[in-house]
């Protein structure tokens, strides 16, 4: 049984990406939807980092959006599902793998995809790829088509997935921080499917996201990503890295740029979160100075 919103709800969710009314499912609401999507919810490892993962069933998903809070891709792609049911779109779950750069393409269920069908008819198809979960790709639905699509300066191209048969492989820009994601085509029906890899993510020593504090949104012009104590900005072809020295500063980024206002977090566990991310990174930049005494 599909989980769906109460009207109630779904205003609730409108209301935190900034879209004012309930309309018609159209191209053009959707492209409104995920384009504030992107914008207004980061993806990051937030909870998994400060060791409060959060579950990944559908209704978990759909109180981190009414609450001011956020996730990964599990999260926010189950919720944007949710909430595009909701409102009458016909949207579909794919298993899909992210392709790390310097690594072989695989789908390896470590991340849900998405499509949507906008065909009138039942029996047509229009389908296009949205995608919630990524970070900072795409601001915009691709059509699910082979080709190459422009997003401001972000280039994406859509090609034959190498690892799935009849699937599909969306090719990150050149300066992406991963090289691209690849698709099965076949519908999966549970959420459930995900549930291992999500428990991966949540508590295996060997997960990424739990030592790793990661922020990442886009907006029409660009992204910003939060790696730690590091600012990533990109605007159009410029990349600028700025170092945040002061949890004022680093807080002020969280609230401002990324909509963060660890509303889950008490001040105690606001400053632990501080001083463990600002240690890590005086260790980090340690070991850069010794790289660079070496050569």
């Amino acid at each position: 049984m599909q989980t769906m919103l109460t009207k109630s709800e779904i205003q609730s969710y409108l209301n935190r990406l900034g879209v004012k009314d309930i309309e018609l499912p159209t191209k053009d609401y959707l492209f409104e939807l995920h384009k504030a999507h992107v914008e207004k919810i980061p993806w990051q490892t937030l909870d998994t980092f400060a060791g409060k993962p959060v579950g990944i069933d559908f209704k978990d998903s759909i109180q981190l959006m009414l609450n001011g809070r956020s996730g990964y891709c599990f999260h926010l792609n189950g919720a944007f599902l949710t909430l595009l049911r909701s409102l009458g779109y016909r949207v579909t779950m794919h298993r899909a793998g992210v392709q790390p750069l310097g690594e072989e393409p695989r789908i390896n269920s470590f991340h849900l995809g998405l499509t949507v069908n906008l065909a009138a008819d039942q029996e047509d198809e229009d389908r296009w790829i949205i995608d919630a979960g990524l970070g900072d790709m795409p601001y915009e639905p691709i059509p699910l088509r082979h080709g190459s699509y422009e997003q401001a300066s972000f280039l994406y191209k859509l090609v034959e997935s190498p690892v799935a048969s009849h699937g599909w492989r969306l090719e990150h820009d050149a300066l992406g921080p991963y090289a691209g994601v690849d698709y099965a085509p076949e519908v999966v029906d549970e959420i459930g499917l995900f549930k291992a890899q999500h428990a991966h993510y949540s508590l295996s020593p060997e997960s990424p996201w739990r030592r790793i504090f990661l922020l990442r949104q886009r907006h029409a012009t660009g992204s910003n990503e939060l790696r730690g104590c590091v600012w990533v900005k990109r605007e159009l072809q410029q990349v600028e890295k700025v170092e945040l020295p002061t949890k004022s500063q680093w807080l002020e980024v969280l609230a401002d740029v990324f909509g963060e206002h660890l509303v889950h977090y008490s001040s105690i566990e606001r400053d632990e979160l501080w001083h463990r991310i600002y240690e890590e990174h005086e260790d980090w930049k340690k070991r850069q100075d010794s790289l660079t005494a070496a050569n």
